[in-house]
């Protein structure tokens, strides 16, 4: 599709580090080892409180880890190499259960550091950190750069990817810090960012701003959940800012039908923006925020194989070309997940 009418990203950019690799579950691989990779999934998202004192009745670990074996295996036979989980601390994030899964299933998978909030963070963090009642450095900063260098939960695990979260109410004094951490972890590291936005409030463009003057490279940053919106002059708006838009929330139908998705997708495509592009689902093999049952009932698509077995015939029928969708999703999320450094 012709790239006529795109206006050139602008700004600062990063340079892709010497010999650099990818972290999985499984260790490094090559950036061109990656594949087909869906960007923004999740395998399990909990809520580690609720689960110790009141059990959901759907989640049964053994259970579970054995959906989402088979839920992960499926995606290797529908053409998909690599999945990024981007649940991080506030969603639950269980590593060590995880490491069973990834050892079972031929796809890569690709870990996350970062915080969930969209408000406020726990009481701990009111008292750890700079001029703070305990004291002592930000550990938000600690963590994230642990859980990239050394690993994650003693499991030998390192993150891959960098979560930070805006919603309605903004950028919160914590959602400020928590973006910060980030951005220092970024930096030092090489490791991109994947925002949580809400594209009603065009939110993106303050996660940009923010995080440029944090010194972070706008190519090195992902606004997910953008293909919740139509609006395509916002969307481009954060691609000719350097940006790429998670067009990842495929098969939540309850929130904009899928084939409005894709019609978003095309246009953007028929306006040169393939090289911004990711796509993805949100999808979890078990949430607690959004249970099996109530997926079944309400979202039925809302699944790993959706974009392999329903999106992508629907891409190529409204005349994107085979070239479009694997610049989305194999050639883009390679170039985003490589650890870069500003230049």
């Amino acid at each position: 599709m012709t790239d006529a009418l795109r206006t050139q990203p602008r700004g600062d950019s990063a340079q892709e580090r010497p010999g650099a690799v990818v972290q999985t579950f499984r260790g490094p691989v090559h950036p061109e080892q990656l594949g087909t990779t869906l960007v923004h999934e999740h395998v399990f998202v909990s809520s580690p409180e609720l689960d110790l004192n009141h059990p959901h009745p759907e989640w049964e670990p053994a259970t579970a880890v054995d959906r989402a074996v088979t839920a992960l295996t499926r995606l290797r036979d529908l053409g998909v190499r690599t999945v990024v989980d981007l649940t991080v601390l506030g969603l639950g994030r269980d590593v060590a259960r995880l490491v069973p899964v990834a050892e079972r299933v031929p796809v890569h998978l690709i870990a996350s550091t970062g915080y969930y909030t969209a408000d406020v963070l726990p009481p701990y963090f009111g008292t750890h950190g700079p001029g703070l009642l305990v004291g002592g450095p930000d550990p938000l900063i600690e963590f994230f750069l642990a859980d990239i260098e050394e690993g994650i939960a003693g499991t030998g695990v390192r993150a891959g990817m960098l979560k930070v979260v805006t919603d309605e109410a903004g950028i919160t004094e914590d959602v400020a810090r928590v973006m910060t951490a980030a951005a220092v972890a970024a930096q030092q590291t090489g490791v991109p960012i994947t925002t949580h936005s809400r594209p009603a409030l065009r939110n993106g463009l303050d996660q940009q701003a923010f995080l440029r003057k944090q010194g972070v490279p706008l190519d090195r940053v992902v606004i997910g959940h953008s293909g919740d919106t139509e609006d395509l002059t916002y969307l481009r708006v954060l691609m000719d800012a350097g940006s790429t838009i998670g067009m990842d929330r495929f098969g939540m139908e309850h929130v904009l039908p899928d084939d409005r998705r894709v019609a978003t997708v095309l246009a953007l495509l028929r306006l040169g923006y393939a090289d911004r592009m990711v796509l993805s689902h949100d999808a979890a093999c078990f949430s607690r925020v959004t249970p099996p049952s109530w997926r079944a009932r309400h979202a039925p698509h809302w699944r790993f194989e959706n974009i392999p077995t329903r999106v992508v015939p629907l891409l190529l029928a409204g005349g994107a070309t085979e070239d479009d969708v694997h610049q989305m999703t194999v050639v883009n999320p390679a170039r985003l997940l490589t650890p870069h450094l500003t230049s």
